[in-house]
């Protein structure tokens, strides 16, 4: 079955007419009427939301909706996204009204190849070709200086761009039959848990798009590791590849400030997304850093009803309240894969208070660390090690 919109889009010439009628201060007529139109010809139709299988039916479908302008819910290998052209300013502008999303808070745009990125920026930046013979397709995306093809909605009006090839076989099919870069933040309401499977998208944003691309859970589970190649190279969010794997290649990156602490209000961040909160559940979360011992401790002396154990295997031993497992302590990769639908499990569980553990913040759980970071609002509590 095919998709369709619940009722018929308003015409450009009929609203304005409506308005003018309404409007006699011709001063002040012109930018509202502008403004008015604008808000009513981008906001989010409704569909009947269809989910479709990752096959080349189902992508050739998914092709046809995002060549004609409309937003289509996407798998990769880290969440799903909702997807747009990137050179579509109005379906890109849609995506942050779907999803209430910051407008200062940029897009990433997907390509399958690197031929693909050269004409979306100034000047193709010598790492980009070492970068990717290690990491692409994957979970890396890189940020350069735009060309005058990326506009300002992407870029939320910044000169620069982030472009990433990602893994998902799906994904890459998909952008060969577009013949087009796509551009796709995660598809959720902004600040929620990412989606990590087509369900996930669906409870989110049914009757929001039209149709739901259903590729099966997303292997890696959390949004890529984004580097700066900007002047010095510089990690703006990490994911599952990190500082050393990429110092390796390149030599030496840092770490942005925003990343390891909450900006203060007004404070100058390297990427706009630094400053909003995301990942959260409707519980409060409180992040414990430390061993087993110690984490069970805190629990016990810190009571809170309705509370849940977000943990792993090796502390459920002990534990006098409900829980959820990451899994094993040792494999935070894991950890990562499980993060964003345990989080979502915790909200229909009716959790009103969650203890989170990591037991540590660098290295391989530098990714988990900053999600459950912005998840418990920075709220962060280093617990003195345990016996």
């Amino acid at each position: 079955m095919g998709f369709k919109a619940a009722s018929k889009p308003p015409n450009a010439d009929s609203i304005l007419l409506k308005i003018m009628q309404y409007e006699n201060n011709e001063k002040q007529g012109v930018p509202m009427i502008k403004d008015a139109v604008d808000r009513i010809l981008n906001r989010p139709k409704k569909y009947k939301t269809e989910m479709v299988s990752a096959d080349e039916a189902g992508l050739a479908r998914a092709a046809a909706l995002l060549t004609s302008g409309e937003n289509v819910a996407i798998p990769t290998e880290t969440v799903y996204g909702l997807a747009a052209s990137a050179f579509d300013e109005t379906a890109a502008r849609r995506i942050f009204e779907i999803k209430g999303r910051p407008g200062d808070n940029p897009l990433i745009v997907h390509v399958s190849s690197l031929s693909m990125i050269w004409p979306l920026v100034e000047k193709m930046d010598e790492r980009v070709s070492l970068l990717a013979k290690h990491f692409w397709p994957g979970p890396l995306t890189l940020v350069m200086k735009k060309s005058a093809l990326i506009s300002d909605v992407i870029s939320a009006g910044l000169d620069t761009v982030a472009i990433r090839i990602p893994a998902h076989p799906a994904t890459l099919r998909l952008i060969e039959l577009c013949k087009f870069p796509i551009a796709a933040p995660s598809a959720n309401p902004s600040g929620r848990p990412s989606p990590t499977t087509a369900f996930h998208v669906y409870e989110d944003l049914n009757g929001r798009i039209p149709m739901i691309v259903d590729g099966g859970s997303c292997t890696v589970g959390v949004e890529s590791t984004v580097l700066s190649l900007v002047g010095e190279a510089t990690i703006l969010r990490p994911g599952r590849i990190t500082e050393a794997a990429l110092s390796r290649v390149i030599g030496p990156v840092s770490l942005a400030k925003g990343v390891m602490e909450e900006p203060q209000k007004g404070e100058k961040v390297a990427s706009p997304g630094m400053a909003h909160r995301h990942y959260a559940p409707n519980a409060k979360v409180v992040l414990l850093e430390g061993n087993h011992a110690a984490y069970l401790r805190y629990i016990a002396e810190h009571p809170q009803e309705d509370s849940y154990a977000l943990c792993f295997n090796e502390d459920i031993e002990g534990l006098k309240i409900p829980y959820l497992s990451l899994g094993d302590i040792k494999d935070p990769e894991e950890a990562e894969r499980r993060l964003f639908s345990l989080l979502r499990e915790l909200d229909e569980l009716g959790a009103k208070f969650v203890y989170a553990h990591i037991p540590d913040h660098t290295g391989r759980w530098l990714a988990l660390f900053n999600r459950l970071q912005r998840a418990a609002g920075f709220e962060v509590i280093r617990l003195e090690r345990e016996k």
